[in-house]
């Protein structure tokens, strides 16, 4: 009887110290490991979440997304925020076009508001500057010499252009006898040269009118123009000169011409 009853004693004694080996640590209740592992899945879902969240922020931020803007007038307009140097290819067309209009139309007339804010059209007396090679002076229309600032500054670009459109304006204009128009017939899409630069062609006819032959004569007027994009005030301040509200109203567009030259048909 004792033999029998001793191993099994030491049966009963290796049965602890094999459940203590093959645990790793003290028991955990069921509640709270169902918890944890809840909360870890939690934690996980959160976690993917949020990095889509963050990637759709990305694409968001990449895309043109318009924007109501109210102007000082009360008009509210769509806009679209882009790149410092980016302009559209009817911008640029559209300032082409209102600059030439503006530099090559001589009616020896202006217009301006009277004493009263009344608007009244009067003889246009002109802008003197210097004749080139020590030339005697010469005058430009208020108008062209208004317009030609959209013309760079670079190198005296804008100077010498105004000189060379002084040469080119008959004095019968100031006197009415003689009125100048320029038709623009076609301008073409503005070719990227590079970055906040493009090139674009203006064809055109110059009409002579004198008071004794209202038929006109037609000649050929075709230019490739290149321009810069600048920066330039949007608000100018109030308490500048008539001639800046101007300059800044024709540079508005952020843009400035940079070189004119004959147009090569050969090459189009």
């Amino acid at each position: 009887m004792l033999r029998t009853g001793k191993p099994k004693l030491e049966s009963q004694a290796y049965k602890p110290e094999l459940n203590s080996f093959l645990s790793s640590g003290p028991a955990v209740p069921t509640r709270i490991a169902i918890m944890a592992v809840v909360g870890c899945s939690v934690a996980c879902i959160s976690l993917m979440v949020q990095f889509l969240n963050y990637g759709a922020i990305r694409r968001l931020a990449k895309q043109e997304v318009p924007s109501l803007v109210q102007l000082s007038n009360g008009e509210t307009i769509t806009a679209t925020a882009v790149e410092p140097a980016y302009r559209s290819n009817e911008t640029i067309k559209r300032f082409v076009s209102d600059t030439f209009v503006g530099m090559f139309n001589w009616d020896g007339l202006i217009q301006k508001n009277n004493a009263q804010g009344k608007l009244i059209v009067e003889a246009d007396p002109g802008v003197e500057v210097k004749g080139l090679e020590n030339q005697s002076t010469l005058k430009v229309t208020t108008r062209a010499y208004e317009a030609a600032f959209a013309l760079s500054e670079k190198q005296g670009f804008r100077a010498a252009f105004v000189r060379r459109l002084a040469q080119m304006i008959p004095s019968e204009v100031f006197s009415g006898n003689m009125r100048v128009a320029i038709i623009p017939n076609y301008i073409s899409s503005a070719r990227k040269i590079k970055e906040g630069k493009w090139e674009v062609d203006f064809q055109s006819t110059l009409v002579t009118f004198k008071k004794l032959d209202n038929a006109g004569d037609a000649i050929a007027f075709n230019k490739t123009v290149t321009l810069e994009a600048v920066t330039t005030p949007q608000k100018p301040p109030e308490d500048i000169s008539e001639l800046a509200k101007k300059i800044y109203a024709i540079r508005s567009s952020g843009l400035e011409i940079t070189q004119i030259v004959d147009l090569d048909l050969g090459k189009r």
